[in-house]
């Protein structure tokens, strides 16, 4: 059956529109919803009340089945557009919303739409730089400047490692091991975890602790292995500025978040290509 927005001469039955405005009216009155709110409500509603008059089925008689058959025609795209997923799951909360109405009404003993299910929308996949898109980040903090120094070790561990925000900004001095090439991470849970250090980062914050850092916290004495400009510990917004400096440097806009590099990080070195490896290898981040 064609499922498709109200067209112009098509109508609901007379007692489904009914029900409806007393809906809508209740929505109002009763729960306050916004004018955009109730008209969206009354565009879902009277669509689906003209897929149960072309299929001769009054509101309170419809079941389950029916509203199942409408939201899976509306994702077909049977007779017209397919619809996306949020439009579907928006007509379906319209039809629960409207049928627990109506239950509470006492005009129904069960409510058709308590085993209906939607699809659930895609889950965004994350960003991943390419390699190029990495060299050109890694290389944005320039100079001798302390803040310079601190920017490039903190992003070159980012990656190096794979780190999540939280970690690497709880990270305290302590717990690098840079002769090693090793570092202590207390992770989700306070579980800990032994992460190896790439080359490249050991460098990097090899560089920070012995010329910048001391320059930040002046003769404070903070644990934290990364400062703010203050010589306090960095916070996680501070982080987040940080990256997203340079990533606007390096021409990547707002594709860049400290996860960013941590999903670049794992997928690099699980691609198994030979660019990703070189890159990796360069940066100490794997094995030869």
């Amino acid at each position: 059956m064609a499922i498709r927005e109200v067209p112009v001469g098509a109508h609901a039955d007379a007692r489904f529109e009914e029900l409806v405005l007393d809906f809508l009216a209740y929505l109002e009155l009763e729960r306050g919803m916004s004018r955009n709110t109730l008209q969206s409500y009354r565009s879902d509603l009277l669509q689906f009340g003209v897929f149960l008059a072309e299929r001769g089925v009054e509101a309170v008689e419809a079941r389950g089945r029916d509203i199942s058959d409408f939201l899976t025609a509306l994702g077909t795209g049977a007779g017209g557009a397919r619809a996306a997923t949020a439009t579907i799951q928006r007509k379906a909360a319209a039809l629960r919303s409207f049928y627990r109405h109506l239950r509470r009404d006492g005009l129904l003993d069960s409510d058709p739409t308590a085993a209906v299910t939607t699809p659930r929308s895609a889950q965004r996949l994350p960003n991943v730089l390419g390699h190029a898109e990495v060299r050109r980040l890694l290389e944005q903090p320039q100079g001798s400047e302390a803040v310079a120094l601190r920017d490039r070790a903190l992003l070159e561990l980012l990656y190096a490692c794979g780190l999540r925000a939280t970690e690497v900004i709880e990270l305290d001095a302590s717990q690098i091991d840079l002769e090693d090439g090793l570092v202590r991470v207390r992770g989700k849970g306070s579980k800990e975890r032994i992460v190896p250090v790439g080359t490249a980062a050991v460098r990097a914050v090899g560089l920070y602790l012995r010329s910048a850092r001391p320059r930040l916290v002046g003769g404070q004495l903070v644990p934290r292995l990364f400062v703010n400009f203050r010589g306090g510990a960095l916070t996680r917004q501070g982080l987040y500025k940080i990256v997203q400096r340079h990533a606007r440097g390096a021409g990547l806009g707002g594709r860049m978040s400290p996860h960013t590099l941590r999903h670049t990080f794992a997928t690099h070195l699980l691609a198994g290509g030979r660019d990703g490896r070189q890159l990796m290898v360069a940066r100490g981040c794997a094995p030869k």
